[in-house]
């Protein structure tokens, strides 16, 4: 085989738009809600689905399993191309692990074809702005090898600040005590959360009020940008439903470094059945998490 595919899954919360336009091939992890199951061909819009979530409805999640893994990577095989695949962070589901054991089972029963499974330790459009970066270099000529150890040496540089409204899903997910949940409600305690070098949600401080947490995404930008500025020429903001707070970011980041480029879209279903509506995340690049 010989040109390469970048393939990935709907973890990155892409828009459909941008899906589309790239010709993204995509892996999807399901998940259920009042008892029915929904994938990415059948999904809820975000607004149905957090909405729900604001009624009481929880949703529970399913990863993809090696059998699913194996059968998704031989439709991507039949392009008659190598594949580089990017997978949802290994610290938040094992569905990074599904996809190696299929790709080790293909590349035994098809040695001519190469399957690398990169893990990007990144969720939403972290892992979208991974993906995003890797799509680029591709165009600008990459060999695979070359793709494999730009994506292996870059992916701890993105970065994910996000905060979250209700501070109960977090506890839902073990995040929180049900104290800390409680106490943290009564006096208006917003978390500050990231995703670390292990891939898994570490909380970072807390701060009092929406307003605060928001302005402090940002702060924390500027510290974790350092020399990579310049590499910062777009920007992705994922929210559960909070489309202004969105807007409020982008353009608190306009007014601090300049950048002009951003990509925003609603946190997916899958990653907000456990971070919940009122969730913000702001993605870039910097020189650590």
């Amino acid at each position: 085989m010989g040109d390469y595919l970048i393939t990935t899954d709907n973890m990155t919360d892409f828009p459909e738009e941008y899906i589309k336009e790239h010709d993204l091939p995509m892996m999807s992890l399901t998940y259920f809600l009042d008892g029915v199951m929904y994938t990415a061909e059948n999904s809820l819009s975000s607004e149905e689905f957090y909405k729900k979530m604001r009624e009481g409805c929880m949703p529970t999640t399913s990863q993809v399993n090696p059998e699913e893994a194996k059968e998704k990577l031989l439709q991507f095989l039949q392009l008659n191309k190598n594949i580089i695949h990017i997978a949802f962070s290994s610290g938040l589901s094992g569905t990074c692990n599904s996809v190696r054991i299929a790709a080790q089972e293909l590349s035994e029963e098809i040695p001519d074809c190469r399957i690398t499974v990169v893990d990007s330790l990144a969720a939403s459009l972290g892992e979208g702005l991974l993906v995003h970066k890797a799509l680029e270099k591709q165009k600008a000529g990459l060999s695979y090898d070359e793709m494999v150890n730009w994506l292996e040496e870059n992916k701890l540089r993105i970065c994910h600040n996000f905060t979250v409204d209700d501070l109960f899903h977090l506890y839902r997910g073990g995040r929180v005590s049900k104290a800390a949940a409680v106490l943290g409600t009564m006096i208006n305690l917003k978390p500050v959360l990231h995703v670390d070098d292990e891939g898994h949600l570490i909380p970072l401080s807390k701060v009092r009020g929406r307003k605060k947490s928001l302005n402090t995404l940002v702060d924390n930008m500027e510290k974790q940008m350092g020399s990579y500025r310049e590499e910062n020429d777009i920007v992705f903001i994922s929210h559960g439903d909070c489309y202004e707070d969105a807007l409020y970011v982008q353009e608190q980041v306009k007014k601090r470094f300049g950048i002009e480029r951003f990509l925003i879209n609603p946190v997916g279903p899958t990653i907000g059945a456990h971070s919940g509506p009122g969730t913000l995340a702001l993605f870039f690049m910097g020189e650590k998490r």
